[in-house]
């Protein structure tokens, strides 16, 4: 059985920051690489929503309802309720991970 995937606004806005980045700073063809690639992690989950890891910025303060899954460098946070997968983030991995992940999940 799949489960459905969701975007929260705050990951498409994520998406739409990487593209504008990666066609600024290198071509549009690799902001569509880079996109497609997302898109093709997030489709995954669909049909293999436990197989993503727990974030170990959250593990370390005893937060296991979010999973990672990766399209290096990047990473896709999400949760899963009910037969629905949630990405709440996309970031690049080699970002300040403890800082962004606070401010959008904790909402510190």
């Amino acid at each position: 059985m799949r489960y459905a995937v969701r975007l929260t606004a705050g990951a498409e806005r994520d998406l739409e920051s990487i593209y504008d980045h990666i066609s600024a700073f290198d071509s549009r063809a690799s902001a569509d690489h880079v996109l497609d690639g997302a898109l093709k992690a997030a489709d995954t989950l669909a049909a293999f929503p436990g197989r993503g890891v727990y974030p170990r910025e959250l593990i370390t303060l005893g937060i296991r309802e979010y999973r990672q899954v990766f399209f290096q460098p990047y990473r896709l946070i999400y949760r899963i309720i009910e037969r629905k997968v949630y990405i709440v983030l996309i970031a690049d991995g080699r970002r300040d991970m403890q800082t962004l992940l606070a401010r959008r999940l904790l909402g510190e």
